[in-house]
């Protein structure tokens, strides 16, 4: 498999990604500069955290107009994988990939913290490693993280088994049903505002999001 991870200005959690994917997982990875428009080299296309355009007006809603986005919608079509990690979530969701949206935390509070997490659905390529309702805990680091929709999204959401995770026990940032990860209908696009890089190299003291990248990186070019 081959990642692709973009780069906005202002994103900050590049770096980490490409660390995991690079250089512990050993798959070949390359940094996407967000003017780019051709990325069809790529299986898989992350989309870090950080604060894209300085966050201006609105998390991601700036960054959903670069170049780059045009061919990330492209390739989430084609059946290809998608991951947008805390800012990538937001601007997925600012691009409609996925549903909802991420507003200001419940306490209008920038949240810093290991949280939680449990399981929900682990029959994706991304979430193979882990086992059903398994407790997890990831970092998060963000000021607009608690997830929105209308009631019948939420209930399309539900009634799909689109959620992948959970906060458990305490509800950080105040997130509709305690949501922390969504995918879209088919699997193959995945959003989520906390950071399994940041807990993946055991010299932080974590690899429960390691998980993550290891089912995505073992799966075929053409499996979904």
């Amino acid at each position: 498999m081959k990642f692709g991870i973009v780069m906005f200005p202002g994103s900050n959690c590049d770096r980490d990604v490409a660390y995991v994917t690079r250089d512990l997982l050993q798959q070949p990875t390359r940094m996407i500069w967000h003017e780019e428009t051709d990325i069809s080299d790529l299986d898989v296309v992350i989309i870090p955290g950080g604060f894209s355009y300085g966050d201006y007006l609105r998390c991601g809603a700036i960054a959903r107009f670069s170049p780059v986005m045009q061919q990330v919608v492209k390739h989430a079509k084609q059946g290809k994988f998608v991951l947008g990690i805390c800012n990538g979530f937001q601007v997925l969701t600012e691009a409609g990939l996925l549903p909802g949206a991420l507003i200001r935390n419940r306490d209008l509070h920038f949240i810093c913290d290991r949280v939680p997490l449990k399981v929900e659905r682990t029959n994706l390529p991304w979430t193979q490693n882990y086992t059903q309702g398994e407790i997890i805990t990831l970092p998060i680091a963000h000021g607009e993280g608690q997830f929105y929709a209308d009631e019948d999204t939420i209930k399309q959401l539900e009634d799909n088994n689109q959620v992948i995770f959970r906060y458990y026990g305490e509800n950080p940032n105040g997130s509709v049903n305690n949501i922390a990860g969504i995918c879209n209908a088919k699997g193959n696009v995945i959003g989520m505002m906390p950071h399994p890089e940041r807990a993946s190299d055991p010299m932080l003291g974590s690899t429960d999001g390691l998980g993550l990248f290891k089912g995505i990186g073992a799966r075929s070019v053409h499996a979904v």
